[in-house]
């Protein structure tokens, strides 16, 4: 098939995308374009095993260095997309260069919500979205050293998790009752609040942050204000509140826009010549019935294949499950699924869940809508097959570690 794709944003997404197309037999230009300087690297590493010193740096790279010219992908790194004009189907960049495209796929991903309060900008306040913020952060976490973190999301947790581990001082600052509550509701979310507590990190829920206090010299950081008056100390502050997509292009080019790109299942946005993958994505899912957009690796790492698809004129839908991992001290856990805070009736649990071994199920009417495993392995398969067949569950046989997950799906 020829023709030209270009692909804005050299991430995981794009860089996957490019490779799909290759795959499936595109023979056409496709042109990479990216912001960053380096090629495209994924992004769970910079969180976790980068940022532990477990794993090298080159492990985030998505491809070797020479996969691209190999593919005959042009990849242009450091070029910053400024507009699409969609009229005459061309991407204009920050040198004022235009590259025509036949199928556009955004890949632009999302970015650090930051945290708009006095002396936010002192030197020593970081956020963790890029490669170089990993590299900072990595070099920053240090014996003794007094971490701050600011959030209470997987980022911010990952990052205490990895600080503490490091022997640095860490208190972590969540604005809820408990930190991911609203990700897994106040069932689950205490195990992962008791976890750091028993590493030693200080862990306040309700905390408001009211100003990042400076150190003596007036430019770095010296301790965060919360508005109960206590002051708490810092040498860094890690801000970990989340993240929004980068809508601007789209919105700016008249594409529908509502909480990301809104895409049908084949990842078409409103023009039909326009695709989005990864964060962006407001993707109708088939089997949900719903439009859902989820800021994980899992997205950015499946839903090329589907807009390559698309591209190559296949009757592909993207149906598959959001799933997320983390990776926190002795702690590994799997999420499968879409329980949305009032989206379900209760949560199951089959396991130990004091001794941090369990898989939990989230149920609505009696069918189970998602689930997680917690240092239990082998059994995300099962859990989806579960989840997919609509199956109404005895509650007892589902909390029962004896009965196999795979017959509670028989008739």
């Amino acid at each position: 098939m020829s023709g030209r794709v270009v692909v804005v944003g050299a991430g995981l997404a794009g860089a996957k995308t490019v490779e799909a197309l290759r795959e499936g037999g595109y023979d056409g230009r496709v042109t990479l374009l990216g912001a960053e300087p380096d090629r495209p690297y994924e992004r769970p590493p910079l969180s976790k095993g980068y940022l532990t010193g477990s794993e090298e740096r080159d492990s985030a790279f998505v491809h070797e260095p020479g996969w691209y010219a190999a593919h005959d992908v042009d990849l242009r790194t450091g070029t910053t997309v400024t507009a699409l004009d969609l009229g005459a189907r061309d991407v204009v960049d920050d040198a004022g260069t235009r590259t025509g495209f036949d199928h556009l796929v955004l890949a632009t991903g999302s970015e650090p919500r930051r945290l708009g309060v006095p002396g936010a900008d002192l030197d020593g306040v970081a956020y963790l979205r890029t490669l170089p913020d990993s590299d900072r952060l990595r070099a920053a976490l240090t014996r003794d050293r007094r971490v701050v973190v600011v959030g209470g999301g997987w980022i911010g947790l990952e990052v205490a998790a990895a600080a503490s581990g490091a022997g640095a001082h860490v208190t972590v600052l969540v604005r809820d009752v408990l930190p991911l509550v609203g990700v897994l509701g106040p069932e689950l979310a205490d195990l992962f609040a008791g976890l750091h507590r028993e590493h030693g990190v200080d862990l306040r829920t309700r905390a408001e942050v009211a100003e990042i206090v400076a150190a003596g010299d007036g430019t770095s950081v010296g301790g965060v204000a919360l508005e109960d008056g206590t002051v708490v100390p810092a040498d860094l502050v890690v801000v970990g509140i989340g993240a929004a997509p980068r809508t601007a292009l789209a919105e700016a080019a008249g594409l529908h826009v509502e909480d990301g790109v809104v895409v049908d299942q084949h990842l078409r946005s409103s023009h039909p010549q326009v695709l989005a993958v990864g964060d962006i994505a407001r993707a109708a899912h088939p089997l949900l019935g719903t439009h859902v957009r989820v800021e994980h690796w899992a997205n950015a790492l499946n839903q090329p294949t589907t807009a390559a698809a698309t591209i190559l004129g296949r009757d592909e839908p993207y149906d598959r499950l959001p799933y997320f991992f983390t990776d926190q001290y002795d702690l590994g856990m799997e999420y499968v699924g879409h329980a949305p805070h009032g989206g379900y009736d209760e949560v199951v649990v089959r396991g130990d869940l004091a001794a941090r071994e369990l898989v939990a199920f989230w149920r609505r009417g009696g069918r189970v809508v998602a689930g997680m495993n917690v240092n239990v392995w082998d059994v995300v398969d099962d859990v989806q097959a579960l989840i997919r067949s609509g199956a109404v569950v005895d509650r007892d046989r589902l909390a029962d570690p004896d009965v196999p997950l795979g017959s509670l799906t028989a008739p």
